[in-house]
């Protein structure tokens, strides 16, 4: 693929013009048609940078809000496998065919089909516990994660920079 026409000093201005009114890197690739990358680019030469503390904070509060319902959900799971697994210890109505028509009969336990798929309720509540469990857990790995994916874009644009090439044209 060829690449772009290199900025005129005309973009150049209205990069610094639409950056001091505010505009993200995005919005200004957007109406200069141009890559994000190459706004990158050339905002880092002209000394601009661009803010990203409310979308920090707006990806923190939503992620604090997940492990908040995580948490509940959590604990749902765990009410229902014991509610569930009750259920194995209690008398059990069931209906059965008989000569004269169904009757309905009350046993002391429910049937062993019955019991078996009590407990791969119970089994599966108490997995979908443990993976939440996990998920909580591991945020501390993707954090580390992130960190590393954002240095791999930094050394991308740098290796671009030096190479006279963008990565997104």
């Amino acid at each position: 693929m060829a690449n772009p026409p290199p900025l005129t000093p005309e973009e150049r201005d209205r990069i610094a013009q639409l950056h001091a009114e505010g505009k993200t890197r995005n919005d200004i690739a957007r109406i200069l048609g141009r890559s994000k990358s190459t706004i990158t680019l050339a905002a880092r030469g002209l000394g601009l940078t661009f803010d990203r503390s409310a979308t920090a904070a707006a990806t923190q509060a939503k992620q604090a809000d997940a492990k908040a319902r995580r948490a509940q959900l959590k604990l749902d799971l765990l009410d229902d496998a014991e509610r569930l697994r009750l259920r194995l210890w209690e008398p059990t109505t069931v209906v059965l065919s008989t000569p004269k028509g169904p009757a309905r009969v009350t046993l002391d336990l429910p049937p062993a089909r019955d019991a078996r798929d009590i407990m791969g309720a119970v089994q599966a509540a108490v997995r979908s516990h443990v993976d939440l469990d996990r998920l909580d857990i591991s945020d501390g790995a993707d954090a580390a994660k992130s960190m590393l994916g954002q240095l791999g874009e930094a050394l991308q644009v740098a290796a671009d920079q030096l190479n006279g090439t963008t990565s997104d044209e």
